[in-house]
C-alpha cells in the first residue's frame, strides 16, 4: 500500500549568505502533504513561499532538515539523482509557459519523454492524450505563436503531467491569464486532482486560492497556518 504522505518537510532550513549577509528564506519548514491532495500556498512577497516550492520540487536543496517525497529522502541526493526524480515523479507549470517556440503543441509535450527514453511512438501516444485530456485535441500542430495565452498554458499543462507524476508544482500558473482563461486552467486543475494527481499551487490571488481544498499561508520563512481552511482566507489576508 502506497504512503498516504506525499511531501514530508522536517525542521528545514534554508540559508543564503553568512554573517552579516546571512538570510533566511526557510527557517524551521515542519509540513506534510497527502497523497491526493490540493493545496495553495500562499503568503507576503518574501515570506518563502516560492523557496519552499523550489525545494519541494528539487531544484533547491536545503540548507539542513529532511525532505522526504513518495517516502524516499531527497535532501541528501546527487544532481543526476535529482534530475530523475524531477523527471519521473514532479510536473512543474510556470506563470511564463516556457514552450519551445519552434516546436508544435504535440512536439512540447513530448520533450520530457526523451529525457525519460520512452519510446518514439509511446510518446507521440501519450502527448497526444495528454493534451485531449487539456482539450487541444485539435490544436497539436500548432505552435505556440498560433495559440494564445490559455491555451499555451494548457499545453504547458500537458507537459507536465505527461510522465504522469506523483505531484503537480504550479507556480503563479494565473498570473498572466485573465480572469475567463484562469478559470479555464483552474477547472483542469481539478479535474487532474480529481484524478488522484497531489496539485501544490503558489499564488497570491484569493480568488485562485479559494479553488484549493486546503491553504497554506508562509511568514517570515515558516508556516504559520499549514490548514487554512478557503472559507477563512478573507480574516487572514486581513490580519496579515
Amino acid at each position: 500500500m502506497p504512503n498516504s504522505v506525499i511531501v514530508r518537510l522536517e525542521d528545514v532550513y534554508k540559508i543564503y549568505g553568512a554573517g552579516e549577509t546571512e538570510v533566511k528564506a526557510l527557517s524551521g519548514v515542519n509540513l506534510t502533504i497527502e497523497r491526493g491532495e490540493f493545496c495553495a500556498i500562499m503568503g507576503a512577497s518574501g515570506s518563502g513561499k516560492s523557496t519552499m516550492m523550489n525545494v519541494i520540487g528539487c531544484l533547491d536543496r536545503p540548507t539542513s532538515g529532511g525532505y522526504y517525497l513518495d517516502g524516499v529522502e531527497v535532501a541528501a541526493l546527487g544532481d543526476a539523482d535529482l534530475a530523475l526524480i524531477r523527471n519521473r515523479k514532479i510536473g512543474f507549470v510556470f506563470q511564463q509557459f516556457h514552450l519551445l517556440p519552434q516546436l508544435n503543441a504535440l512536439e512540447n509535450v513530448m520533450l520530457p519523454m526523451v529525457y525519460a527514453n520512452v519510446p518514439a511512438a509511446e510518446r507521440r501516444e501519450r502527448a497526444a492524450e495528454a493534451l485531449n485530456r487539456v482539450g487541444l485535441g485539435n490544436r497539436m500542430n500548432n505552435r505556440p505563436n498560433q495559440m494564445s495565452g490559455g491555451q499555451q498554458q494548457r499545453v504547458a499543462i500537458a507537459r507536465a503531467i505527461v510522465n504522469r507524476p506523483v505531484l503537480l508544482l504550479a507556480d503563479e500558473p494565473t498570473g498572466a491569464l485573465d480572469s475567463r482563461t484562469t478559470e479555464e486552467v483552474l477547472n483542469i486543475f481539478s479535474e487532474l486532482n480529481d484524478s488522484g494527481i497531489t496539485v501544490v499551487m503558489v499564488t497570491h490571488e484569493p480568488d485562485v486560492a479559494r479553488r484549493t481544498r486546503r491553504i497554506i499561508w508562509f511568514k517570515d520563512g515558516t508556516v504559520v497556518h499549514p490548514y487554512l481552511a478557503p472559507d477563512d482566507l478573507a480574516h487572514m489576508m486581513a490580519t496579515a
